[in-house]
């Protein structure tokens, strides 16, 4: 293996993405924060695609490795579980490594719903489990322009780029 020069940069960027198809049946979990939806995100766990974008981009910029490392689809004792649940284990590693969370920016691709209305309750939902404040969160959506699965409906994606900072104790 190699070893990064010696350079001590207090600073590291990750981006994360996630994609989920869109099912009957199910509730739609957004950023911790259910939202009325006639359908609901295909998943292992609750499927928040914003939520899986966010720690795949934290675990990246501590160089973690990615969500499935950590939280294995195939792992039985997971079934089910809350994206929040995942992002609060995620918090406790970095902190174990000495990171803080300088700030998080985040996109949702989808057709419908509207999440406008929301994004206040998932920068709440999402402070919280991540223990900081909503002013470092942001959070964006966009449509596909009737593109592809996102665009005909049948999915949504998430992007998000998370900026950390390595605490000196």
């Amino acid at each position: 293996m190699v070893e990064s020069p010696n350079i001590d940069c207090p600073f590291r960027v990750g981006n994360g993405y996630d994609i989920h198809r869109l099912e009957s049946g199910i509730p739609l979990f957004l950023g911790g924060i259910e939202i009325e939806f006639d359908r609901g995100l295909a998943g292992h766990s609750d499927g928040d695609v914003l939520t899986h974008a966010i720690i795949d981009a934290l675990l990246g910029a501590a160089g973690l490795g990615d969500i499935g490392q950590h939280f294995p689809p195939g792992d039985a004792s997971i079934k089910g579980i809350r994206s929040l649940a995942m992002l609060e284990k995620t918090v406790a590693l970095l902190e174990e490594h000495s990171f803080a969370i300088g700030n998080i920016d985040a996109t949702v691709v989808c057709e419908k719903p509207r999440l406008s209305d929301h994004y206040q309750a998932m920068k709440a939902s999402l402070a919280g489990a991540a223990s900081i404040g909503t002013d470092s969160i942001s959070l964006k959506a966009k449509t596909a322009e009737r593109m592809g699965e996102v665009g005909r409906g049948e999915a949504m994606e998430a992007y998000a780029v998370a900026l950390l900072v390595r605490r000196r104790d």
